[in-house]
């Protein structure tokens, strides 16, 4: 696979991440229109932010798995930050039963799984594909 360098005005780079990240209690809660509507705000958001990528996503009820591409001059912490915040304040928006769940206010689980991609990229992209399947399966 061809790797694909992009530029900022000082710097040349290629920055892809795996991200795990899941709701509180691991709470089965995106399905349906939850699902749909998280997935729609997550590229919304990162388009909002100077060349950050999501290049794959797989969202399960559960959990979600991303391959994002974030230049250098953004940190791995504050984009998932903003992802993370702005997509519970809208969903608790959209979706007002959520709230009987998540009584804080509160969907995601603080902490989240992050890797580099590197040259194993396209084995990151098949797992996260091989996951669908498997939930589908199971």
């Amino acid at each position: 696979m061809k790797s694909q360098y992009k530029s900022l005005s000082h710097s040349i780079w290629l920055c892809k991440y795996h991200i795990v990240f899941c709701p509180k209690y691991r709470y089965k809660v995106l399905e349906g229109k939850a699902e749909v509507f998280v997935r729609n705000s997550l590229y919304r958001l990162s388009g909002q932010k100077d060349q950050v990528a999501i290049e794959e996503i797989n969202i399960q009820s559960d959990h979600i798995h991303l391959v994002v591409s974030i230049p250098p001059k953004y940190s791995v912490s504050e984009i998932m930050g903003f992802l993370k915040g702005k997509t519970a304040i809208k969903l608790f928006q959209e979706q007002k039963e959520l709230t009987k769940q998540y009584w804080g206010r509160h969907l995601w689980a603080r902490g989240y799984c992050v890797s580099t991609v590197g040259l194993d990229e396209e084995q990151i992209r098949k797992y996260v594909k091989w996951q669908q399947e498997r939930e589908t399966k199971g």
